[in-house]
């Protein structure tokens, strides 16, 4: 599976981070739920897409602050790997439900309300945008503050 729409086609990590925010939103909006990933992916924020400066906040986000997320289905659950040693830590649960992004539409649910104090009034959601890719929106609150994608080898 490769996601298209109108004018976009995403096979990877790169195709996403060139392009836009109108760009990523129109491609979260057309892009399927998919599987809830199972194990450790690499995370990486998006920021100021298509800049320089965003290319830079992400590496700089992903060697000392976020390096990605663990998910263990099994448990209905995940941890974020963070700091610059991938502690993991910040336990999220985990399952479809109704987007934010897309109204009438589900995608997969990373929820921090019950399970972190520091993160408690964080919800991120994802959806598969290619084969191992995901595409994601982070909320604080109901507001939506930042997209980042996530990828894993099986």
């Amino acid at each position: 599976m490769v996601a298209t729409t109108k004018s976009l086609t995403v096979a990877g990590l790169q195709d996403l981070l060139s392009l836009t925010q109108a760009e990523l939103d129109e491609l979260y909006l057309n892009s399927p739920v998919g599987e809830i990933p199972t194990g450790d992916t690499m995370g990486t924020a998006i920021v100021m897409p298509r800049s320089a400066l965003g290319k830079t906040a992400a590496a700089l986000v992903r060697l000392l602050v976020w390096q990605g997320k663990v998910f263990n289905p099994a448990e209905g659950d995940l941890k974020n790997k963070v700091s610059p040693f991938g502690i993991k830590s910040i336990k999220a649960m985990v399952y479809v439900g109704d987007s934010w992004m897309v109204k009438g539409q589900q995608a997969i649910v990373i929820d921090y309300s019950k399970t972190s104090f520091v993160a408690q009034k964080i919800r991120d959601e994802i959806r598969q945008v290619a084969p191992h890719l995901y595409l994601g929106k982070v909320f604080w609150g109901r507001k939506h503050v930042l997209d980042f994608c996530l990828t894993f080898d099986k």
